[in-house]
């Protein structure tokens, strides 16, 4: 009809945020790259940021999330399977992540670490990937985090390698010596129990050469995995198994899953309950020896927890402002709002010290083999880093969300489903309070080497607003006779103070902005709340995300 309104025109909506390069448009995270050694990948890291950041990769992501996994107990026949299906994004997903070898790619071919800066172009890959679908990133944890407990057995190890150590995804359900690729879960969580594994009930007892296994886990992850590290009561204590879902004989295990998870969140991976009736298991370390062994891998999936959420963060803030600079209010585009340019720029300030903090991290986990400063920093911060960044990624996403308004808090957007998925990181392999207590721990245990990794901090923070002031606290406060009692504010100084000195490395006045609002007392309570000037938020926001 001429003349006739038109509602249906879309008009002030920002352009989807994808087929874009997640490496190279992300400055911070290609500069800490450059920091921490991993210089030589920066090509193939541009490569892995051009498909992750691809629509392909964003509907795959959406398809795995909107069709959830679903537990089959029985076979038409009546017989007992317990599979689980999942739609075939997922796998694709899976089978993307593994062929950029993020199950294995810090193992050599012999199970030893890669070194040369494999902990850092690894996790440079992670923290992309989870930017689009971090859901099924749990059994690629796990598949990489359990070689470290493996280590502990070379000879079972060196019969795992041939399949763990390659870059293919193979999903059917078969023994895993017959499949071209594997992955390995975890069952550590009893209802009575919890974080205090050493209460678990489930028994072990010997069968030959191997275990049967009887218990109830109350949370295990990735149950379609080939194989599962578990915790049980043996005769000489709690000790650590391998459990893999086929008997020797190709017979399917006794290892029931009786219900999938409902959860808030990683809706695309299947977490379970689950019985062993009997479950065959092969013994991993000594008896007795089940925590010192699974702490390997813990302190490795512990890693990728704050790797994540790290990169939750940056998916956040990269949509937050992609949409804020073509979303139009009151004759003018939202970032050029001084309001809204205020809360991006402290958003973006976050993610830059965050991405500079796990990165430096990483690089320890690079180094730790040789020991000596390198080993003790990795030890002291890995729970400090992993408290901190995972606490802070649901607030964070929460005012990502709200700076799309509306549209950021629907569930055809990609952020209210971070939103949902940020939690998991703070819970899983150990809660706030267990990395607090974790980091006194390692204080109390190598007292002389956490003395030197604050004085490193000392120095690489030379100048900074706050910092000598903090680290004081830190180690006051660490150390005192009742140190439990202010353990979260010190743990979280400590990270504070690590963040600064990482991205002290990598743009020392983002570090002088960084701590003048975190250690300094110069920023208010919530985001956006930072005295940053206008010159200086301008910087940030081009340097977290160029206009295109």
């Amino acid at each position: 009809m001429v003349g006739a309104f038109v509602t249906h025109e879309v008009f002030n909506q920002s352009p989807a945020f994808e087929d874009v390069d997640l490496f190279t448009l992300d400055q911070p995270l290609v500069d800490a790259v450059k920091a921490t050694a991993g210089e030589a990948a920066l090509g193939e890291l541009a490569a892995f940021g051009r498909q992750w950041g691809s629509a392909a990769m964003a509907q795959r992501a959406r398809l795995a999330n909107e069709n959830t996994p679903k537990l089959r107990v029985f076979d038409a026949k009546g017989f007992r399977r317990d599979e689980v299906e999942f739609h075939p994004a997922y796998h694709e997903l899976m089978a993307h992540s593994a062929h950029a070898g993020l199950h294995n790619s810090t193992w050599s071919k012999a199970g030893k670490p890669a070194g040369q800066g494999a902990e850092v172009t690894r996790a440079a890959r992670f923290f992309m990937a989870a930017q689009v679908e971090t859901g099924h990133l749990c059994p690629i944890t796990m598949t990489r985090a359990a070689v470290g407990a493996l280590a502990v057995d070379p000879e079972l190890l060196a019969h795992l390698m041939p399949v763990l150590g390659t870059r293919a995804y193979d999903p059917s359900f078969a023994p895993w010596p017959t499949k071209r690729g594997m992955t390995i879960g975890m069952g550590m969580t009893e209802k009575q129990g919890g974080t205090d594994v050493r209460a678990n009930m489930t028994r072990a007892e010997q069968a030959g050469g191997a275990y049967l296994v009887t218990g109830h886990k109350w949370f295990m992850s990735a149950p379609m995995c080939d194989a599962f590290l578990v915790l049980a009561q043996a005769e000489g204590g709690l000790t650590c198994f391998l459990m893999p879902r086929f008997t020797p004989d190709g017979k399917v295990n006794d290892i029931h899953f009786q219900r999938l998870k409902d959860k808030l969140g990683n809706r695309s991976n299947a977490s379970s309950e689950v019985e062993f009736t009997g479950a065959y298991a092969v013994r991993l370390g000594e008896e007795g020896r089940g925590v010192p062994t699974i702490i390997q891998m813990v302190s490795l999936t512990r890693q990728d927890c704050a790797i994540a959420s790290a990169g939750l963060m940056r998916s956040g803030l990269s949509h937050a402002l992609h949409h804020a600079r073509h979303r139009s209010v009151f004759q003018k585009h939202l970032a050029d709002q001084p309001l809204m340019r205020s809360v991006l720029a402290d958003m973006a300030l976050q993610v830059e010290a965050t991405t500079a903090l796990v990165m430096r991290l990483c690089h320890s986990f690079d180094l730790a083999p040789s020991g000596g400063a390198e080993a003790a920093r990795m030890r002291l911060l890995t729970p400090a880093v992993k408290y901190w960044v995972c606490k802070s990624a649901p607030g964070f996403l929460y005012e990502a969300m709200e700076c799309l308004g509306g549209n950021g808090y629907v569930e055809e957007g990609i952020l209210a489903r971070h939103y949902r998925e940020a939690p998991v990181n703070a819970i899983w392999e150990g809660s706030g309070n267990v990395m607090c207590l974790d980091v006194l721990r390692a204080i109390a245990r190598e007292q002389d080497a956490a003395r030197g990794v604050l004085e490193q901090f000392g120095r690489e923070t030379t100048g900074l607003p706050g910092a000598a002031d903090a680290i004081a606290f830190v180690a006051k406060a660490l150390r005192a006779s009742d140190s439990e009692r202010m353990a979260r504010l010190a743990v979280e100084r400590l990270a504070l103070v690590a963040a600064a000195a990482a991205l002290n490395a990598v743009h020392p006045r983002h570090a002088e902005l960084f701590a003048a609002a975190r250690l300094g007392g110069g920023r208010g309570e919530f985001l956006g709340a930072a005295d940053l000037s206008v010159d200086d938020s301008r910087r940030l926001l081009a340097r977290a995300l160029p206009e295109f």
